[in-house]
């Protein structure tokens, strides 16, 4: 016990928010002390890291044939094991403040339809990167806590995280999740989605960080009191020369249909599996959106015109899950209900 003591005095525990866009760390007693894209850029032929993070992000879609500059994380979960790790490395010596003394103890927040193996694929990889403990979290808790929900009584409590590659809908009372529903499809597959419109609409191939933009300043889910538009470049496919052309939001809001009508079903879908007492605690206290996608103007609106209840996007929707994850770090032992079984010391 002191010994265990004495480690955590001298390391710098974390928690994580391991996402398939961003990665954000908070660190006991700092706050949140990194906030960086998750992505590698690598030497194809020795596997050498060049960049990791913001830098890295500068390179999707411009590498020459040498370079790979690799997203590792896909829908929530690992898809490259090793980039990950080096990803995890980076990120965790960036904050540690005694590099060299004692490995720190990580919470990292997971998707809540996580498998074993993927579970212990995240497990691995922290340890392999430096981490002496890794807990994990599921996302749709640590967002309910970073909210300011009270997860630990019997009220029901709902969130809606939309993130890169996933969507958790999850009804939470007593600190678990009573009913939840997870979905791969978050803020890529509204990327993939701009792509393929202009694609179809205008023969033009655009890039993921260019369909992003696109999302950020123009996207809607729901109609705009006042619409907007802006100019895009890209390829011309039949020609195959550079293009610019102007795109409105209602062309945008059309692209967008399918993945924003994925999450609206799923959350309907979860309302029908809530058992009744929950629901009436859901009508009273209505629904919360956190994560990347809740900033896609009016998803809150459409939600309440679909259900009828009051839909309310977090403050600060960006940072929810990983500051959850920081309350349950520095409150380990009244949180500690919330850490998923089977990976605990």
């Amino acid at each position: 016990m002191f010994l265990s003591n004495l480690m955590g005095f001298f390391s710098t525990d974390a928690a994580m928010d391991l996402g398939t866009a961003n990665t954000l760390v908070f660190v006991k007693g700092r706050g949140i002390v990194l906030n960086e894209p998750s992505v590698v850029a690598v030497e194809k032929a020795t596997g050498k890291v060049l960049a990791v993070g913001r830098e890295a992000k500068l390179m999707l879609g411009r590498t020459p044939d040498e370079i790979s500059a690799v997203r590792p994380l896909k829908d929530g979960v690992i898809a490259d094991f090793e980039i990950t790790e080096d990803l995890l490395r980076e990120f965790i010596q960036r904050v540690q403040k005694h590099k060299f003394l004692y490995r720190p103890r990580i919470i990292i927040c997971v998707p809540s339809g996580i498998t074993e193996v993927e579970k212990r694929a995240v497990v691995d990889s922290a340890e392999r990167a430096g981490a002496r403990q890794v807990l994990l979290v599921p996302e749709p808790i640590a967002a309910a806590i970073g909210v300011g929900l009270p997860v630990d009584t019997p009220t029901g409590n709902m969130v809606v995280d939309i993130g890169g590659g996933t969507t958790e809908i999850a009804v939470i009372a007593l600190n678990g999740i009573v009913t939840k529903t997870s979905i791969r499809v978050g803020g890529d597959e509204m990327d993939e989605a701009i792509v393929n419109y202009a694609k179809k609409a205008y023969n033009m191939l655009i890039g993921e960080q260019t369909a992003e933009r696109i999302k950020i300043e123009i996207g809607s889910a729901f109609p705009l009191t006042e619409e907007m538009d802006m100019e895009i470049k890209g390829r011309d496919l039949v020609r195959g020369i550079p293009r610019t052309l102007r795109v409105s939001s209602v062309e945008i809001r059309e692209a967008l249909e399918e993945p924003v009508t994925a999450i609206v079903n799923a959350l309907r879908e979860s309302l029908e599996r809530t058992p009744p007492e929950l629901a009436a605690d859901i009508v009273d206290r209505g629904i919360y959106l956190s994560g990347g996608g809740a900033l896609l103007r009016g998803l809150d609106l459409l939600m309440r015109e679909v259900t009828n209840l009051n839909v309310r996007v977090a403050q600060d929707p960006l940072t929810c899950v990983v500051l959850g994850a920081g309350k349950i770090l520095e409150q380990l032992e009244d949180y500690e209900k919330v850490i998923l079984r089977g990976h605990k010391d």
